[in-house]
């Protein structure tokens, strides 16, 4: 470490995910020597700040940032070192960081990539799920429908899927894999490097009936296993048709499979109508 002020620019900081004891030793330096930090919640990182017995000016920078915000901070990067972070974890990991480092980039600044604690790479380790390939999707939509059809959507890819999910919405979406993801394997990973982290895996059905029963708190990251060869089959067409029929008519049921899974969109219709009878009633 040393007193030197850093050169002016935009430092991206990636920040403990719970443990404060996970700062990294550059991390902390760059917080000591830089000019002003740009943070989500002024009140989460004020209190990394005084575990580090450091005061900064902190500028609030979130979902909620206007154009002249980050024009502001843009504006202060040319002669100031400003760091970027999140209330935890790596910045711009589902959260609005990068279109700040974009702009930066776009007017010649300097961008310096801290790295550090991520809670997606945190729970792949911990699942015990196939990892040599893995698909990060952040956040699954709120609406049952556009739930059901990102699952759809992303039901062919190659390779374990991870997801971002509050705990008020987990066992839908516990609910949601079991129906356009059937036969995988599933993983919860909450608190984690906290005092009561857990890392619970098993059928999404058994997991959701665990959660119902146990409702769970704090930061949940949802895994769900790579496709087995047996999904290549008929069966898993079946299951991503009577999914997609809970909310839809056939016709856009057969449109949302084909376009998930490259099949024809008539075949698939004359499946639908065969099904009908285990999907949505009212369809």
């Amino acid at each position: 470490m040393t007193d030197e002020p850093l050169a002016p620019g935009l430092y991206i900081v990636a920040t403990p995910i719970g443990n404060l004891g996970d700062i990294t030793l550059r991390a902390a330096d760059t917080l000591t020597r830089c000019d002003a930090i740009a943070c989500e919640d002024t009140r989460v990182t004020a209190k990394l700040l005084r575990h580090l017995n450091l005061h900064k000016p902190l500028w609030r920078y979130d979902d909620h940032s206007s154009e002249d915000d980050r024009r502001r901070l843009i504006d202060a990067m040319r002669d100031k070192a400003v760091a970027l972070v999140s209330d935890a974890g790596t910045p711009l990991i589902s959260d609005p960081g990068y279109r700040l480092v974009r702009a930066a980039r776009e007017e010649g600044l300097a961008v310096t990539s801290l790295p550090g604690p991520s809670a997606a790479i945190v729970a792949l380790t911990l699942s015990g799920l196939p990892n040599d390939r893995f698909l990060f999707a952040g956040f699954l939509p709120v609406k049952d429908k556009a739930r059901g059809d990102t699952l759809a959507e992303l039901a062919r890819v190659p390779a374990t899927l991870v997801f971002y999910e509050s705990a008020q919405r987990l066992v839908k979406t516990l609910e949601a894999i079991a129906a356009a993801l059937p036969g995988r394997d599933v993983a919860v990973a909450r608190e984690l490097t906290k005092l009561h982290e857990e890392c619970r895996t098993g059928s999404p059905q058994d997991l959701a009936a665990h959660y119902t029963a146990h409702p769970p708190k704090g930061e949940i990251v949802l895994m769900a296993g790579p496709p087995g060869e047996a999904e290549s089959g008929e069966t898993d067409v079946d299951a991503l048709l009577i999914a997609a029929m809970v909310h839809d008519k056939p016709s856009q049921a057969a449109a949302q499979v084909a376009k998930a899974s490259g099949l024809d969109r008539k075949a698939l219709y004359a499946r639908a109508m065969e099904l009908k009878p285990h999907g949505n009633p009212k369809a």
